[in-house]
C-alpha cells in the first residue's frame, strides 16, 4: 500500500502525551504543533485514547503524524487504524501488529530491546524501531545494537529523556535518529504553558544538536 506519510518531513520527536483527556486533546496538540512537533502519540492506557485520537487525526491527521502508543495487541492496531491513525508505536515487538500498521499506510514504530526483537521487526516491516526502555540497554549496549543493525534503521530511544544536552546528546552522538518524549514534555497536571516551554525546549535541543 502507498504509505500516506514522508518521514522525512516530520521533526523526529513524538510527543506521547499520556493521560491526555479528550476535551484536552485538541488544544494540547496544537501547542505541540505550534511549537514544531510533527509527531503526536495517545497512549491507549489514557482516557478514552481512541476518542482523543479521532479528534486529532480530524483537527490534524492531513499534514501530521497522529496515532498511538502502547499498541499491545493486532485488535487494538485495527480500533487505532479505524480512527484513521497513521502513526502506531507499540512497547513491545508484536510482528502481527506491525504488519496491520504498515499495510494500513502507517509509520510504525515497535518497541524492542534486544537484537532478535530489532531484527524480527525489520524483517515484519516496521518504520524503524523504539527502543524502550533505553535505560535497559544503557549507552554500551544501544552502540553494541546500533553496530549491528543495518545503516538505514531509524531507532528512537524512549524513557526518561529530558530536554537537556547532557541527555540527548550521548544517544544523538551513537546514532539516534529522534526519541520518543514522554514524562518531560507533558503531564496532564501541567499547564498550558509549561507544556509549550518544555516543548520548545525540546525543539531548541534538537535541532541545536542536530543542526552542526
Amino acid at each position: 500500500m502507498t504509505k500516506r506519510y514522508k518521514l522525512e518531513e516530520h521533526l523526529p520527536l513524538i510527543a506521547i502525551i499520556r493521560g491526555v483527556l479528550p476535551e484536552d486533546v485538541v488544544r494540547i496538540g496544537q501547542i505541540l504543533i505550534d511549537e514544531g512537533f510533527t509527531m503526536i502519540e495517545v497512549p491507549l492506557n489514557s482516557p478514552d485514547p481512541l476518542v482523543s485520537i479521532k479528534k486529532l487525526v480530524d483537527a490534524f491527521g492531513d499534514k501530521y503524524l497522529i496515532g498511538a502508543g502502547t499498541v499491545t495487541t493486532p485488535q487494538k492496531a485495527k480500533d487505532v487504524i479505524a480512527t484513521g491513525a497513521n502513526l502506531v508505536v507499540t512497547p513491545n515487538m508484536n510482528t502481527e501488529v506491525i504488519k496491520l500498521s504498515v499495510e494500513a499506510g502507517c509509520a510504525t514504530f515497535p518497541g524492542i530491546v534486544t537484537p532478535t526483537e530489532a531484527f524480527d521487526a525489520l524483517a515484519a516491516g516496521a518504520t524503524g524501531i523504539k527502543l524502550f526502555p533505553v535505560s535497559a540497554l544503557g549507552l554500551d549496549g544501544y552502540k553494541a545494537l546500533k553496530s549491528v543493525l543495518p545503516p538505514e534503521t531509524l531507532s528512537f530511544p524512549v524513557g526518561g529523556i529530558d530536554p537537556t544536552v547532557e541527555s540527548m546528546k550521548p544517544l544523538l552522538d551513537i546514532g539516534a535518529n529522534g526519541f520518543g518524549l514522554g514524562s518531560s514534555l507533558y503531564k496532564p497536571n501541567m499547564t498550558d504553558d509549561q507544556v509549550r516551554a518544555n516543548a520548545k525546549q525540546f525543539v531548541e535541543t534538537f535541532k541545536s544538536l542536530t543542526s552542526k
